[in-house]
């Protein structure tokens, strides 16, 4: 599969935030150094790596009880979306050169997309707690 459109990405991050539940926030965190490892060096999901980090604060602020500001939906959204890029099966493989990681970096930008709002509110008030 070489072309991803939309509606698939759409389709694989609902199913994903679908499956998502509160207990899954651990094993997010848990797999936090692996899964920014991915955007760190892969391709498409390097331009992302600024946005992991900031997910990765939300999901811990969130776990932790300091930031109750968000749906829990978006939290899955978040948390979704990260164990997309970990996983190794996914709708393109990520050993495939050049193109492996682009499946990874589409739920990437459609989980900020749909989560912007929030996100947005989240970085407020991150800034004011600092």
């Amino acid at each position: 599969m070489s072309k991803i459109d939309n509606e698939t990405i759409k389709k694989e991050h609902k199913k994903r935030q679908d499956d998502f539940e509160e207990e899954d926030i651990d094993d997010v965190l848990e797999d936090e150094d692996a899964i920014k490892s991915k955007f760190e060096n892969k391709g498409k999901l390097q331009r992302y790596l600024d946005d992991a980090v900031i997910l990765f604060s939300l999901l811990k602020d969130y776990a932790n009880g300091n930031y109750r500001e968000v749906p829990f939906n978006v939290i899955a959204a978040i948390g979704g979306a990260l164990l997309y890029v970990l996983s190794p099966i996914d709708l393109i493989p990520d050993f495939i050169p050049i193109i492996g990681y682009l499946d990874d970096a589409a739920v990437v930008a459609f989980c900020l997309n749909l989560i912007e709002k929030d996100l947005i509110s989240y970085k407020i008030w991150k800034k004011q707690e600092v």
